[in-house]
């Protein structure tokens, strides 16, 4: 990740000798779309081999959730996504939970706070864990990966509920 392309921090190379393309968007989040979309179609990428890595509210911090496509669930970073994809839905994506703010917090507040201690242990393993993901996904495939990961994931949930925060 050493170059700088359409708004990205920007690399190439293998995933179990698999090429990949990975690129960190250097926009604001909610304008992220005017990085993904043009490497997209720079690159002349199939959607459905994009994934998009984001955060979401509404899974408990350090749940991960894989899935084919979707809206975009009030999350201003999607919406821009979908906007510069020209409208179209049908992309992947690896959700990676932060939890709702706590009591009356404003959510504005809360996303741009950093994390405490415990949710930043909880963010760091998830997101080794999503390179596994990349890792399975790229030898299994959306479908199957989804499937197994997502499973894996409920009952990570389940032990976190039980977690004190």
């Amino acid at each position: 990740m050493n170059t700088v392309h359409c708004k990205a921090i920007f690399g190439q190379g293998f995933v179990d000798e698999v090429p990949v393309i990975i690129a960190k968007p250097q926009t604001y989040m909610n304008l992220s779309g005017e990085s993904t979309g043009p490497l997209a179609a720079y690159y002349k990428l199939p959607l459905n081999r994009v994934l998009v890595f984001h955060d979401d509210l509404d899974l408990p911090c350090g749940v991960l959730r894989l899935h084919h496509k979707g809206g975009h669930g009030s999350h201003n970073g999607l919406k821009s996504v979908i906007y510069h994809f020209r409208g179209n839905r049908e992309f992947p994506r690896l959700r990676i939970g932060i939890g709702r703010p706590p009591g009356q917090m404003d959510p504005k507040a809360f996303l741009l706070q950093k994390f405490n201690a415990t949710a930043r242990e909880r963010i760091d393993a998830a997101l080794e864990e999503g390179v596994g993901v990349l890792k399975l996904l790229l030898s299994k495939g959306l479908t199957e990966s989804a499937r197994c990961f997502n499973r894996e994931q409920k009952y990570k949930h389940i032990r976190l509920q039980t977690m004190p925060t």
